[in-house]
């Protein structure tokens, strides 16, 4: 099994994207790439703990790729606004790809490059990647938030 860890917006969306990929085992929703220690969903919505709300994946790479998994990503938001996807606004809703190697990193920078090159967006790809880091799991309210709702997230 190999890690990936990805934030696009609000995560409850995100990790149900994720989560119905054949070779996606299992799906965590939770914050990473910021300062506090342990924090809480109240504190990441503050925009001061430096955190973006994230999904971490466990998947299979002899069933999906990561870059399948980079094309997901990619397809299921905006990478062109800062901060803010549809009406959530603030740093905790970055465009970002925390990567688990050298080859996630070398991977996603390629395929945001050449993404890049395409005329699919009119502005740059914002996204950002970093090495993964500490990853802080989210309240279990938060953990397969449609599934339990009945929500849909449009994706």
């Amino acid at each position: 099994m190999e890690k990936a860890t990805f934030g696009a917006g609000c995560f409850w969306g995100v990790e149900e994207a994720f989560r119905k990929l054949k070779g996606v085992k299992k799906t965590a929703v939770g914050y990473a790439g910021g300062h506090a220690l342990n924090p809480t969903y109240k504190e990441v919505c503050t925009d001061k703990t430096g955190h973006a709300e994230v999904v971490q994946v466990e998947f299979d790479p002899s069933e999906i790729s990561y870059e399948k998994l980079l094309k997901v990503f990619f397809n299921i938001h905006d990478p062109t606004t800062l901060n803010r996807q549809g009406p959530d606004v603030g740093t905790q809703y970055r465009s970002v790809i925390f990567y688990h190697s050298a080859e996630q990193q070398e991977k996603a920078e390629r395929y945001k490059e050449e993404l890049d090159q395409t005329t699919r967006y009119d502005d740059p790809i914002v996204t950002e990647i970093l090495p993964a880091g500490p990853f802080y799991r989210a309240e279990e309210y938060h953990q397969r938030y449609h599934e339990k709702h009945g929500g849909s997230c449009g994706i």
